[in-house]
């Protein structure tokens, strides 16, 4: 897929003139809150309440507005059922692991989701596009603030477009505790995940964001995500509610307050403890008990837990104003491959059923 051109190579991210960041936010935000709020209003990264918990309204996008690209197509279900995207779980700095785990889920799913992971680094995104979409699957690519300052994120951007990447998703991301990679001192967060996605739009780029329906201040949430809308967002990523009621409100209270793009609902893939720990490690996506149970006590846990994911992907089908699901964890704690194939399951029952 060619990335898009002014006639004279990729475009490039239009200047974008920075708002201040709240103060006392520790990731430099101005269009937050970030999905790292606990249930008390404490910020992950400190027992100091967010300073965006607050507010009785999200803080409005004050850049130009940018329309959704309308261009679904570069991300979208062939058969014209449901959107199916799955998490990419692979060893890090490992092109044969790449290439097992996506030619494993070639076929079941529409775009691999690539993430970045705080404690977990990997190759650049502009490296994993051609990786992954060499071992037969479409990549959408995370792209963190955490990490980066504002000039990388721009190359990473340009680079992305170049490669006709088929969409990036634009997050903050979450910090890094002094416990994690202690040798890594520095968090510029130039930007945040909704200055990125107006930079993204703005070099030609597909853009998805995220937003964490589960995580408070939950009255926030809507009307943070219509104001990514309006600075290019073209689809929302969910991350997982406690139950698929909180997911349907979210939904509707986001239309009600303006948003139009696809919503995309999160399905918690685990089939043991390990893979269910990490669905449970972050503010607002608690994983409860009496499911984790369901699964690793059952008799055949593997079975099971395809079982568990693909009756919540149906219920969050269900909604109206859901346009997919997003195959979320590792699946499972014993390899790569295991993980994938068991996300693979999932996916070719889901997409079997919209034939």
């Amino acid at each position: 897929m060619a990335g898009p051109s002014n006639g004279q190579g990729p475009l490039v991210p239009e200047a974008l003139e920075l708002e201040p960041s709240r103060p006392g936010c520790p990731k430099r935000m101005t269009y937050g809150p970030c999905g790292g709020v606990r249930h008390d209003l404490t910020c992950e990264l400190g027992s100091f309440r967010c300073p965006f918990a607050d507010l009785d309204t999200a803080v409005p996008w004050t850049g130009p507005t940018r329309a959704a690209s309308g261009s679904a197509d570069r991300l979208s279900s062939p058969d014209g059922g449901p959107l199916v995207l799955t998490d990419l779980t692979v060893k890090p700095f490992d092109p044969a692991s790449i290439e097992r785990v996506c030619a494993a889920m070639a076929g079941s799913c529409d775009a691999v989701l690539v993430g970045e992971h705080r404690a977990r680094p990997d190759f650049p995104p502009t490296q994993m596009v051609p990786l992954v979409r060499a071992a037969g699957v479409e990549p959408l690519v995370t792209l963190a603030c955490r990490d980066r300052n504002r000039a990388v994120l721009e190359q990473e951007l340009a680079g992305l477009a170049a490669m006709g990447a088929a969409g990036v998703l634009c997050v903050t991301g979450d910090g890094r505790p002094p416990s994690d990679r202690p040798e890594v001192v520095t968090e510029p967060f130039d930007l945040d995940g909704t200055e990125l996605a107006y930079l993204a739009a703005t070099a030609g780029l597909f853009v998805a964001v995220p937003e964490s329906p589960g995580a408070e201040p939950i009255g926030l949430r809507p009307g943070r995500l219509r104001e990514k809308q309006r600075a290019g967002a073209d689809l929302c990523i969910l991350n997982r509610t406690r139950t698929i009621e909180e997911t349907a409100t979210f939904v509707h209270r986001a239309r009600r307050a303006g948003v139009t793009i696809p919503i995309v609902g999160a399905v918690a893939v685990f089939t043991d403890a390990p893979s269910a720990h990490v669905l449970q490690a972050f503010p607002g996506l608690e994983l409860p008990d009496e499911l984790v149970e369901r699964v690793i006590g059952a008799r055949d846990p593997v079975t099971a837990g395809i079982d568990l994911a693909v009756e919540q992907a149906r219920a969050l089908l269900a909604i109206e104003g859901i346009a997919g699901v997003n195959l979320s964890g590792l699946a499972s704690g014993h390899s790569d491959l295991a993980g994938a194939e068991i996300k693979t399951a999932i996916g070719q029952q889901l997409r079997s059923a919209a034939s």
